[in-house]
């Protein structure tokens, strides 16, 4: 790893290896991406990590337990590999620095995401009052007859605004709703229903 040439002071991934910390997240890795990973030796190697006599290299590990996680090549351009994963683990080890940095970074880019998402969402919203408004000006003007009562005028409103609802989702607002009870968009569509209501007075 060039991790060990980059970071002043003696790191051995041996002494890495030997963690029981170390064993028991190898251990979760490879039971998520590793289906022949050996369970048998995991459990033997994990009842000894930690111990003042135990150790183990990176080739014996993947010997005996068949990892995938980490690789121990021989040769000119030998030495060990890790899968990122594993990687930013060995190196948080190493380095409190890098550990600081690597939050910060996975903080930044969730906020980002974060951020990104409630753009599209109230980019979405706005473009669907104004579709809703063109809609309900369209029924408005082409179906709804000036002898009707508020009450039968809402009903048209609201089934030409399933219509297109089934149309588009294949679900009424109504069963949207019941079946997203627990999503917070939800409480933005109940207010656009009300927008709705008002917009039929």
């Amino acid at each position: 790893m060039d991790m060990l040439t980059a970071k002043d002071g003696d790191f051995f991934i041996s002494d890495w290896l030997r963690k029981r910390n170390t064993v028991e997240f190898l251990g979760i890795w490879e039971s998520v991406y590793n289906p022949d990973f050996n369970y048998g030796e995991f459990a033997i190697i994990k009842s000894q990590a930690g111990l003042n006599s135990y150790k183990i290299s990176v080739k014996e590990w993947v010997e005996k337990t068949n990892a995938i996680g980490l690789q121990a090549k021989a040769g000119r351009y030998g030495g060990s590999y890790a899968h990122k994963d594993i990687a930013f683990e060995f190196g948080m080890w190493i380095s409190a620095e890098f550990k600081i940095y690597l939050i910060k970074e996975f903080q930044r880019l969730t906020d980002d995401e974060a951020s990104s998402k409630s753009l599209e969402w109230s980019f979405q919203c706005t473009l669907s009052k104004v579709n809703y408004k063109i809609h309900t000006d369209a029924i408005k003007e082409r179906l709804i007859p000036s002898r009707l009562t508020k009450v039968q005028t809402g009903i048209i409103y609201a089934s030409e605004a399933d219509l297109l609802n089934v149309a588009l989702f294949g679900l009424t607002a109504a069963q949207w709703r019941q079946a997203n009870t627990d999503v917070p968009g939800s409480r933005i569509v109940k207010q656009l229903a009300k927008s709705a209501g008002a917009l039929n007075e």
